[in-house]
C-alpha cells in the first residue's frame, strides 16, 4: 500500500502541513515505516517461536516455555507530525504480535488520515484495523474504551490524561512523549563535525519531530565558532526559505504562534535571537529558519518547554560536571546527543545520566533503526516498540509449566515436618 501510493501520500501530508518537503515525507513517514514492516517480516518467526526456559532441580521433572499470545485489540493514538510513521509503525508491532487495532488520527492531519483509512480499508476489514478522525473529544472517548492495550504518542501533558483515562479500565499504555533533547559537545570535538553530524535532526520536518535536539552544551570558548558553523551549514542547505520546496511549514497558525511566542519572550527577558537567514517571515506560509538563542536563562519559556520547532538555544560550560548536574536536575529526556570521540567523555555521560534513547557523533537516527528499541523514561514515556520491543509490547508472554506423566509433588503434601520436608528446606532455603 505505501509503496503503490507514496506520490499520494506525499501530496496529502503536504496539504496538512501547508507545505511539506517531500524528502521529509519520504525519509520520516515512508521510508522509515517500510524498514519497519520489511524488518519484521524477515525476524517474525524467530519472534514468534515459543522460548524455553529453565526449570529448577526442585520443580524436575517438567518443562518451562514462554508462549507469545496476542493481546487483543490495540488503539493507537497517532499525533500529527509524522502521521504515516507513527500510525503504521504501531500498527507493524500490533499485527505482528497478531492483534487487532484502532487508530485515532490527529484532526490536524485530515488528509493524510481520509486517503490513510480510504487505503487501509481496501486492505483489512473494519473489524481487523480502523481509522478513526475527529477532535479532541472523540481522542478522550477513544482512550475511554476498555482496550487490551492503548499505545499514545503526543505530549507529555496530553500523555498524564490519557494514562489516568486508562487507568479506570486497567488498560496498559505505552506512553510515547517528549521533552528536552540536550546535545552535548565535549572540548575535543571541532564545532564543524558537530554541526555536520546533528543538524539533520534538528532541521528535518522543520524541527517538528520529537527526539529534535532541544538545546546545545557547548564549552565557552567555541560558542562562536559553533553560531558560524551552523550559520554556514545551514544556508548551504537551505539558501532560501520562504519559496524553497525543501522547507517545511510549521503545521498550523497556532503552532506558529506558539513558536514566535517562545522568541518574543526569551528576546524580552534577555536572550540575543539569531535567525540563520534573513528570509522575511511570512505568516501565510508558516515557514522558519533555524534561529540561535543565546543568553537564554530558566526564567524563559524556551528552556522550560519543549521546543518542537526550529528553534535551538546554545548554552556555554566550563565544566562538564554542570552539564550533568543541570540535565540530571531536570525531567528525563527522550532523547540525549554526545558529540565526542573520547570514549572515556562517551562514558561519563552514558553512565551519569538518563534518557530515552542515545545518539554518540549522530542525531534521530536511533529512532530509525528498527533493532533498537525506541522509548522514553520517566516525563519522556513508558514503554517501547521498534523491532522484537515492539512484538513484544503488544504481546502477553504466557507462562507454561508442562508435566508429564511422573510427578514428585505429592512428596511434599501434609502433614508436614517429614523428612522430605526438612530435606529439601535444608537445600534449598540457604
Amino acid at each position: 500500500m505505501l509503496l503503490d501510493n507514496q506520490e499520494q501520500f506525499i501530496e496529502a501530508m503536504s496539504k496538512d502541513f501547508g507545505h511539506r518537503c517531500q524528502d521529509d515525507s519520504r525519509i520520516g513517514d515512508i521510508l522509515t515505516t517500510v524498514s519497519g514492516i520489511n524488518y519484521s517480516l524477515s525476524k517474525l518467526k524467530k519472534w514468534m517461536k515459543p522460548k524455553s526456559r529453565h526449570i529448577g532441580i526442585l520443580f524436575q521433572p517438567a518443562s518451562g516455555k514462554v508462549m507469545q499470545q496476542p493481546k487483543g485489540v490495540i488503539g493507537i493514538i497517532t499525533p500529527w507530525n509524522y502521521p504515516l510513521f507513527l500510525s503504521l509503525g504501531p500498527l507493524t508491532a500490533a499485527l505482528a504480535a497478531g492483534n487487532r487495532a484502532m487508530i485515532k488520527m490527529s484532526e490536524y492531519t485530515p488528509h493524510t488520515s481520509t486517503l490513510l483509512a480510504k487505503l487501509i480499508s481496501e486492505i483489512f476489514s473494519q473489524d481487523k484495523v480502523a481509522i478513526v478522525g475527529g477532535d479532541v473529544a472523540v481522542a478522550s472517548a477513544f482512550s475511554a474504551l476498555k482496550f487490551d492495550h492503548l499505545f499514545f504518542t503526543g505530549s507529555t501533558p496530553v500523555g498524564k490524561i490519557v494514562m489516568k483515562s486508562a487507568a479506570e479500565n486497567l488498560v496498559p499504555v505505552t506512553l510515547e512523549l517528549g521533552g528536552k533533547s540536550p546535545c552535548i559537545i565535549a572540548p575535543d570535538m571541532d564545532p564543524k563535525t558537530a554541526v555536520s553530524r546533528m543538524i539533520l535532526g534538528k532541521v528535518l520536518n522543520a524541527g517538528q519531530t520529537c527526539v529534535a535536539p532541544d538545546y546545545i552544551f557547548c564549552p565557552k570558548d567555541k560558542v562562536d565558532a559553533l553560531v558560524e558553523e551552523l550559520r554556514d551549514c545551514y544556508r548551504t542547505m537551505f539558501p532560501t526559505v520562504q519559496n524553497n520546496p525543501d522547507c517545511t511549514s510549521v503545521i498550523n497558525q497556532g503552532q506558529y504562534s506558539r513558536i514566535q511566542g517562545l522568541l518574543a519572550d526569551a528576546e524580552e527577558k534577555g536572550a540575543d535571537i539569531i535567525p540563520l537567514n534573513e528570509s522575511t517571515q511570512s505568516n501565510a506560509s508558516r515557514k522558519l529558519p533555524l534561529t540561535l538563542v543565546l543568553n537564554s536563562n530558566d526564567t524563559m519559556k524556551v528552556m522550560q518547554e519543549e521546543i518542537f520547532g526550529p528553534v535551538l538555544p546554545i548554552l556555554p560550560y566550563e565544566d562538564i560536571e554542570d552539564v550533568l548536574h543541570y540535565i540530571n536536575d531536570r525531567e528525563r529526556p527522550l532523547a540525549l546527543y554526545i558529540y565526542s570521540f573520547n570514549k572515556a567523555f562517551q562514558t561519563n555521560i552514558l553512565e551519569r545520566t538518563h534518557a530515552g534513547g542515545v545518539c554518540v557523533n549522530d542525531a534521530a537516527f536511533h529512532v530509525a533503526n528498527e533493532d533498537l528499541p525506541f522509548g522514553g523514561v520517566g516525563a519522556s514515556g513508558m514503554g517501547s516498540y521498534h523491532g522484537e520491543e515492539g512484538f513484544l509490547t503488544f504481546s502477553h508472554a504466557k507462562a507454561i509449566f508442562r508435566r508429564g506423566r511422573i510427578s514428585f509433588a505429592s512428596l511434599l503434601f501434609p502433614p508436614f515436618g517429614k523428612t522430605i520436608h526438612k530435606l529439601v528446606y535444608a537445600l534449598f532455603i540457604r
